[in-house]
């Protein structure tokens, strides 16, 4: 069994490889049950966990399982709350592959995605992305829709001025034209896709702010309670997902349908389905997308094979 660490795991999931790998999985498909959610109580309340196990296999060929431990108090140690391993089998004889680093997978796979549905979404002449977030999936936002568009400019917006400059010198060090955005919608009037990557609980992006022809990615509200958009937002775009799940956890969602401004008998279409062309994704230029992501298992183990087969071909 390999072990890879986690800058041999990020060195075999470019994503150059990463996009194609994710678009075939989607179109050849695997099983994906329900992701398991176990509480793990500790010594007192605020030491309390949580355990998610996410599963998915190709019959005849790869399984995997990414584990992913949830531990909020970890913050008064110094440590991060969250961490996450991905163990890959042989689907034929249940044998370990591999080892992975789980929280490069995760964060990989998941701005790839968004880049992959931007592929259809987004206008071809697209060219201004506006990054909302600074964190681990905000920060590689820029290099995975480069693969699908041809940027000349990257804003990025963040509820700290100071994380977000942090962010804009390393993407110009790696040589992507980028500039901070103090004022959030004047940024988003003007940009062609704007992509958020946020832990927020309340609305980031208005729907008034949209103007025709604008692409909106919403990563981060993957629970309920999480939320980076208001219902108008819904209510004047195209709505697709990564999976239905997100229509039985994702807070923009949930919360647009709560508010009367979307039913889920509007969702155009899912990633699946336009990888597998069996929806064209965006039909006009003036058009507004948007495209909900909460994450699969099919993705994971997607960037987990590409990995190992990365890094045992040397």
């Amino acid at each position: 069994m390999q072990i890879l660490t986690q800058p041999q795991t990020e060195h075999h999931l470019p994503f150059a490889a990463l996009l194609p790998a994710l678009e075939q999985m989607f179109t050849t498909g695997c099983e994906v049950p329900l992701r398991h959610h176990h509480a793990i109580p500790g010594r007192s309340t605020d030491e309390d966990g949580i355990l998610l196990l996410m599963p998915a296999w190709q019959t005849g060929q790869r399984l995997g399982v990414k584990t992913v431990s949830i531990f909020p108090g970890n913050a008064r140690q110094g440590l991060p709350g969250l961490h996450s391993v991905y163990i890959l089998y042989d689907a034929r004889t249940g044998q370990p592959l591999a080892v992975l680093d789980g929280d490069t997978i995760t964060s990989r796979r998941t701005a790839a995605a968004s880049a992959l549905a931007a592929r259809w979404l987004s206008r071809p002449d697209a060219r201004r992305l506006l990054v909302v977030g600074s964190g681990r999936v905000a920060r590689l936002l820029p290099a995975a829709y480069s693969c699908v568009r041809a940027l000349d400019m990257v804003e990025v917006w963040s509820r700290s001025p100071a994380s977000a400059q942090a962010l804009v010198d390393d993407l110009l060090a790696q040589g992507l034209p980028a500039q901070h955005a103090p004022d959030l919608e004047a940024a988003v009037r003007r940009a062609d896709i704007v992509s958020c990557a946020t832990l927020s609980t309340a609305p980031l992006i208005q729907g008034a702010w949209l103007q025709p022809g604008t692409h909106l990615d919403l990563i981060g509200s993957f629970t309920p309670a999480m939320r980076e958009s208001d219902g108008e937002c819904l209510r004047c775009a195209t709505v697709f997902t990564d999976t239905t799940e997100a229509l039985l956890k994702a807070g923009d969602l949930l919360g647009a349908i709560a508010e009367g401004a979307w039913s889920t008998d509007r969702l155009a279409a899912t990633l699946e389905q336009l990888c597998r062309q069996q929806h064209p994704g965006r039909r006009s230029a003036d058009e507004i997308t948007l495209f909900k992501s909460v994450g699969s298992a099919l993705e994971d183990l997607a960037a987990a094979c590409l990995a190992y087969d990365g890094f045992c071909a040397g």
